[in-house]
């Protein structure tokens, strides 16, 4: 009787050490191959989604180079010579240009449109605060482009991280 239990454990388990070895790697190949079609997908996706990142990056660019007052005064005209109208003027056509652009922020980062509102509200505030401080429109237009000239001001700043952003993406 004992012999014929050292009889069947000879070829039992040699059997049952196969099946677990082919378990691993079967379970290993498994995962292999589900990794792999995560990862085609993640690519698929990014193909697919890339275009509308650049695209929102893309108009978030346009917006802050249409807020910045070295463009906004030569497109918006005053329609009298009041500057705090003016400045209202340039301040609704802002609101309305970001109101235009408030759904890029769902494609880009976080510190991209942090930037880009973080700059809306300082040319607003400085758009406002020279409105009520000036006399007349050509001083108002006068002291708001040198409040923004140079390569530092908030629209700029908020460009640059557009940009970098836009790097990284390609």
């Amino acid at each position: 009787m004992l012999d014929s239990i050292f009889e069947s454990l000879k070829y039992v388990l040699p059997a049952i050490t196969v099946g677990i070895v082919a378990y691993f790697m079967f379970k290993e190949l498994l995962f292999r191959q589900n990794e792999q079609q995560k990862f085609q997908a993640l690519q698929s996706k990014k193909k697919e989604s890339l275009p509308i990142q650049l695209q929102a990056y893309e108009r978030l660019l346009l917006f802050a180079e249409r807020m910045d007052p070295n463009h906004l005064i030569n497109r918006v005209q005053s329609k009298n010579n009041d500057p705090n109208g003016y400045a209202i003027l340039l301040i609704e056509t802002i609101k309305q240009e970001f109101e235009h652009n408030l759904v890029q922020q769902l494609y880009v980062s976080e510190e991209s449109w942090k930037a880009v509102v973080a700059s809306k509200e300082i040319v607003i505030q400085k758009i406002a605060l020279l409105g009520t401080n000036s006399d007349s429109i050509e001083h108002f237009s006068k002291e708001l482009l040198h409040q923004f000239q140079g390569s530092n001001t908030a629209t700029q700043s908020a460009i640059a991280i557009l940009k970098s952003e836009v790097k990284k993406l390609l």
